[in-house]
């Protein structure tokens, strides 16, 4: 409904924030990821997620796209609601999250506040797939490279019939043997030739 909101940042904490567009004021939710992101500025834009429900209608900004978008994966979630989800958020930077997941680590989602053994569990029964597709390669697999390049390399692997784990070994490799810049057409050759 309001993807975001582009104004100067008027009263900040670490779990809120009001900003101010063209003379109104919009009272937003924040994680401690996307305090620390806009701290130290005085305007600017955050990604935003309108939540309805029958007592309350409740703004939560993001710093970020991806940031966003993996709230919108939480709390998609039988459990977990997005005070949850904002705790998530705050306790471990989104990387480390969907790491946590996409490698069944429970015990690193259990430290945060609110998550117990079942929540993990069912956190990772319903997103490990979702995420390991969705969220950068270069987060599940340690690769440095620019995410679109990797997944668009992938997404083109798997078109031509390649399965998605022999894809993502033989990218992988490809993006060792090169640099950080590498093109997507170039990306794709060295993939095949590591077929």
């Amino acid at each position: 409904m309001i993807a975001f909101l582009k104004g100067n940042f008027v009263n900040k904490t670490p779990a809120n924030l009001i900003v101010e567009v063209q003379g109104v004021g919009y009272d937003v939710q924040i994680s401690l990821n996307t305090f620390s992101a806009i701290n130290q500025l005085d305007n600017g834009l955050l990604y935003t997620h309108l939540q309805i429900t029958e007592n309350a209608h409740t703004l939560f900004g993001f710093a970020t796209i991806s940031e966003k978008l993996l709230f919108l994966q939480l709390i998609s979630v039988s459990g977990v609601g997005a005070s949850t989800a904002r705790m998530m958020l705050s306790g471990m930077k989104p990387e480390e999250i969907v790491k946590a997941i996409v490698q069944s680590n429970t015990a690193q989602l259990e430290k945060i506040k609110g998550i117990g053994r079942k929540s993990a569990e069912r956190l990772i029964v319903e997103l490990k797939d979702k995420l390991a597709k969705i969220h950068d390669i270069n987060v599940v697999e340690g690769l440095q490279s620019v995410p679109s390049v990797v997944s668009d390399a992938l997404d083109a692997l798997m078109a031509l019939g390649i399965g998605k784990s022999l894809a993502e070994t033989t990218v992988k490799k490809a993006m060792k043997e090169t640099d950080q810049s590498v093109s997507l057409e170039t990306l794709i050759k060295l993939s095949l030739k590591n077929l």
